[in-house]
């Protein structure tokens, strides 16, 4: 990659890792259902408008909008509303990486690569270990724990079902309009979630009591981290080989913690470290793809002359 690519890349990392932090104080002001769909709200309208419709079926935007909108964004919020670190969880939610190629095996039919199944076996020891810390006394519930991990599976099954897509597609679907048209599809039942559970009271509360921290929060969220990350990074994506710019999702979680740490004055225990380091480095091993071999040109026989 030129080097100014890089540094691209490595701002749309910093970006995703700071989002953390306007997930939590946003979560101060809304309920965490309600706040996850007015984010696919924020992120759908008025981009929908500006933004082609991806050459997809309908069917796609339900089987990937659903699990990553519903799923990933509705259970993190959760877990991060009942206590989970938001530095921590943006370390969880990079098992996706994990959980993404063991759903493939499952209902792709993919073989597991020797490398993903020891990026698994390091990458959950440490999820193990942060389990560990999280509920033995150094922080969040374990059901906060629990969901956080539950979140970042719903995001394996949504890759799962994006790859299914873009195998089933003759030309490679723009990132930025799937993720606009895909914005469509959570709002709904997450509201539907919103007044079962948080109460027909929670969107006129938060509506009339929000503060400008939360407003903000929320526009970072659907329009920082969403549009303007997932475009330029679709645009990377269209540029360079998939397996090279993805190795840059690997900031994310450095960028989360020292954000958090420094912002939300969340603290990073040795054990809390420890689990970061060993799932970062399992995710790392687990998307390693080995280099095929080079085939040399056959050489050919010396001409016999008689």
């Amino acid at each position: 990659m030129r080097p100014r690519h890089v540094l691209l890349a490595t701002l749309i990392a910093a970006l995703w890792g700071f989002n953390f932090v306007p997930i939590k104080v946003g979560l101060e002001d809304f309920p965490p259902l309600l706040f996850a769909a007015l984010r696919f709200v924020a992120a759908a309208v008025p981009a929908v408008f500006l933004v082609a419709r991806p050459k997809v079926a309908a069917r796609w935007l339900l089987l990937v909008g659903v699990p990553l909108g519903v799923g990933q964004f509705g259970l993190l919020f959760i877990g991060m509303h009942l206590g989970m670190p938001a530095g921590l969880s943006s370390v969880i939610l990079q098992t996706q990486a994990l959980f993404t190629a063991l759903f493939a095996g499952f209902l792709l039919r993919e073989r597991l690569r020797a490398g993903q199944t020891a990026g698994m076996a390091v990458a959950f020891a440490g999820v193990t270990i942060l389990g560990v810390a999280q509920t033995g006394g150094e922080g969040s519930p374990a059901v906060a724990f629990a969901v956080c991990v539950g979140g970042a599976a719903m995001w394996g099954l949504a890759n799962v079902a994006m790859r299914r897509m873009n195998q089933t597609t003759d030309e490679p679907v723009d990132a930025l309009g799937f993720m606009v048209w895909m914005s469509l599809v959570p709002p709904i039942p997450l509201f539907g979630l919103s007044l079962v559970f948080e109460g027909p009271g929670a969107l006129p509360e938060a509506v009339t009591s929000a503060s400008l921290a939360g407003v903000l929060s929320l526009g970072y969220i659907a329009y920082i981290s969403t549009l303007v990350g997932f475009g330029v990074w679709g645009w990377l994506m269209r540029r360079y080989e998939a397996s090279t710019v993805a190795m840059y999702s690997l900031l994310v979680p450095p960028f989360g913690i020292a954000s958090a740490v420094i912002l939300l004055d969340e603290r990073l225990s040795p054990l809390r470290a420890l689990a970061a380091v060993l799932i970062i480095s399992g995710v790392a091993i687990g998307s390693v793809r080995p280099r095929a071999r080079a085939v040399l040109p056959a050489v050919p026989e010396p001409v016999q002359t008689r």
